[in-house]
């Protein structure tokens, strides 16, 4: 590693205390462990993620039972039609010197000054309040009134949202989907884990759920990601990737028929930093060609925009994925 104020004590260590945010979770979460770690991965890349689900798949209870072993600020917001922008950010309001009588306006911080944000039902919530998470997603702070106020480090959006219910939603636009590291699909339990909810959640035993990760860990860990080797033809395969996903410049039959606009250049980041995020998770400091595959969908769903073709045949975006990914020839190295 080039850091070297991280002993291989320390980055052993740390690896262990991710182990357990996930016993943790496990603890009040039964099952999901994919979407668990997929979570983790976002954070350890230092994006924000967006799950989506059908009620009742416990995507709230998760994002709260993670900021219990995260030893951070955690705030929730539960987005409804009449929130303001201001109910986010936060407002001036007008306060007075009591030694000098002078009058003057004071910025009152909104609950978007955290380390970990819990936008419930994000897409409950007009455009212009969602407009209002952009630059806090994106640039780390917020501008108000001529000034600009940095979020506390770490910051991490996770946001969830209902697919089934449309009346009263507002979809989340592209530019915004865009800012999410993640778009994460939550599915339904299992036959013995939907048993195991039942027996959990209709009997009188609580459970305590201990802190395992400080803030200067999440930063550290962060670092260590970035840290993960990735080869250069892996490097390439992502860009061929993300270029597939364009029709203009595609050869992938998928693409050109069912796909109108394609990724940008952030889906390439995306990819790359998750990759290095899931070779972390499992131990390992250097990504493989299965890393890569395996952080697709999360990444490029929400960034490939179907067209009527594609609503007409009742193709999905993973589908598209699935035949992009079978599509590209993969990199031919010993080092992925």
């Amino acid at each position: 590693m080039s850091d070297q104020t991280i002993s291989a004590q320390q980055v052993s260590e740390l690896q262990q205390k991710l182990s357990l945010v996930q016993d943790e979770v496990g603890k009040v979460i039964v099952g999901q462990q994919d979407v668990v770690q997929q979570v983790l991965m976002g954070m350890l890349a230092g994006g924000h993620c967006l799950l989506e689900g059908v009620p009742g798949l416990a995507k709230t209870l998760m994002v709260s039972s993670l900021a219990q072993t995260l030893d951070l600020d955690f705030t929730r917001v539960q987005f409804t039609p009449d929130l303001m922008p201001s109910d986010i950010i936060g407002t001036e309001i007008l306060e007075t010197d009591h030694d000098s009588g002078k009058r003057f306006f004071k910025f009152q911080q909104g609950p978007v000054f955290t380390n970990l944000l819990l936008a419930d039902e994000i897409n409950r919530t007009p455009p212009k309040t969602q407009a209002a998470l952009l630059e806090a997603m994106q640039e780390k702070k917020v501008s108000y009134a001529g000034h600009s106020y940095a979020l506390p480090k770490p910051f991490f959006v996770l946001a969830t949202q209902n697919p089934v219910e449309q009346s009263g939603t507002y979809p989340l636009p592209e530019a915004q989907l865009d800012r999410f590291l993640l778009f994460i699909r939550v599915g339904y339990p299992s036959a013995e884990e939907e048993i195991e909810i039942l027996r959990r959640t209709t009997s009188n035993v609580s459970t305590h759920i201990n802190a395992v990760l400080q803030a200067q860990d999440i930063i550290a860990l962060q670092s260590l990601v970035r840290e993960v080797e990735m080869a250069e033809p892996l490097l390439d395969y992502v860009s061929r990737v993300v270029r597939a996903t364009r029709p203009e410049t595609s050869d992938v039959a998928a693409i050109t028929q069912f796909v109108r606009w394609g990724a940008g250049p952030r889906a390439g980041q995306a990819l790359t930093l998750c990759a290095k995020a899931r070779a972390f998770l499992q131990g390992r400091f250097a990504v493989t060609v299965d890393d890569i595959k395996a952080v697709a969908h999360s990444v490029l769903r929400h960034r490939i925009l179907l067209n009527f073709q594609a609503e007409a045949d009742n193709m999905q975006s993973d589908q598209v994925i699935d035949n992009l990914l079978q599509a590209l020839s993969l990199p031919v190295s010993p080092l992925v």
